[in-house]
């Protein structure tokens, strides 16, 4: 195929509301409000040849216009450029905005472009990204979070477990980090108790632990055999998660609320963790987490990239240690496409690129659009 360029970019803002408020830990100690809606960042980039890259970002809470607003003043840099530059074309569209940083919501931004990028050199070569990248596996074991929230009911959350399992899901993860320490104990018991001894069980503190209670729960923890522990601390406590790993036998997760591979960098070579959660659009693309990929790889530690799981199960079956994928069905009533999962795992598609295509009701919940070239 001859060399392509960039025909035209186009940003879109979407606001998805979510059917019920969300609550973890960060609202019970009154840090943050519920969440109602999810602010999405895509970007639709169209070549020269008529091949077109879709990729996203996301806000969780506020930054979602803040996003929106930077990619439209660098965006248009890409017009004329080739694609299939993706390196060089993250670089130039990273000092443009430098002045602001290199990492948190500027490389955010960004990262819905370098995604697109991606997906469209994956669909020039008519491959799935994971087989452009080189896959290791063609399905990832999955695990659920979007039952298991603090502010669902605990019948509720059992529920919600037993129908993830007999959906194919592998395993069960639940929010913990309650002011009152019962609670979470409680809901443990009781989660265990439904899903059984063997089914793969992880908990999230969502980084509402000080040091001594992330000891005294961890210790407690001990007896259910969990896959992990997740932001038992502050994201940027790397002391505390390596104290907290060497003391514990339970593998220790985070990572997902950093916003750099530097800051990644910091968590591996203090062995602050025995799994990383990064987020391809919270550092920055795939350009990004492939580097951190290959450093956590290096380190031995095992991968569970956090939400996006459109994005990740590519990303999680090009790794070569064995990794999770998290399942969240928020973002389905974006895509016309649902990724399956059968017998604790999540198949790849053999879709070209991501293998998503975005739907009309996607296009019905965008607030703001603008075309750049075309």
């Amino acid at each position: 195929m001859s060399v392509d360029t960039i025909r035209s970019v186009r940003l879109s803002s979407v606001v998805l509301p979510l059917p019920t408020a969300i609550s973890d830990a960060k609202v019970l100690t009154g840090r943050q409000k519920p969440m109602t809606e999810v602010v999405l960042l895509f970007a639709e980039i169209t070549s020269a040849q008529g091949l077109e890259g879709v990729g996203f970002s996301y806000s969780k809470r506020a930054g979602g216009p803040a996003q929106y607003a930077y990619a439209k003043e660098v965006a248009g840099l890409l017009v004329g450029e080739d694609p299939a530059d993706i390196p060089r074309l993250y670089e130039r569209l990273l000092w443009a905005g430098a002045s602001v940083g290199r990492s948190g919501l500027a490389t955010q931004a960004l990262a819905a472009l370098d995604i697109a990028l991606w997906d469209l050199k994956a669909k020039r070569a008519d491959l799935p990204l994971a087989k452009l990248i080189g896959a290791h596996r063609d399905s990832v074991r999955t695990y659920n979070t979007s039952g298991g929230f603090l502010s669902a009911p605990l019948e509720e959350v059992r529920e919600n477990a037993a129908r993830s399992l007999e959906a194919g899901i592998g395993g069960i993860k639940i929010k913990v980090g309650h002011p009152d320490a019962a609670v979470d104990r409680a809901r443990v018991e009781a989660v265990r108790e439904t899903i059984g001894e063997d089914t793969p069980l992880m908990v999230d503190a969502n980084q509402q632990w000080d040091r001594p209670a992330a000891l005294r729960m961890g210790r407690w923890l001990e007896q259910f055999d969990l896959v992990w522990i997740e932001e038992p601390l502050d994201a940027y406590d790397v002391e505390g998660h390596r104290q907290l790993a060497d003391a514990l036998d339970t593998p220790i997760a985070t990572g997902e609320m950093l916003a750099s591979v530097a800051e990644h960098v910091r968590l591996i070579d203090a062995r602050a963790c025995d799994i990383l959660q990064p987020d391809a659009p919270r550092v920055g693309g795939i350009t990004q987490f492939l580097k951190l990929a290959t450093l956590a790889d290096h380190a031995g530690l095992q991968l569970a990239p956090h939400f996006a799981m459109e994005i990740h199960l590519h990303l999680a079956a090009a790794y070569p240690r064995e990794p999770w994928v998290e399942h969240f069905d928020w973002l389905d009533p974006l895509f016309e496409e649902r990724l399956e999962t059968r017998e604790g795992r999540m198949l790849v598609p053999d879709r070209p690129g991501l293998g998503i295509t975005l739907s009309e009701r996607c296009r019905a919940l965008t607030a703001d659009s603008v075309l750049l070239g075309g």
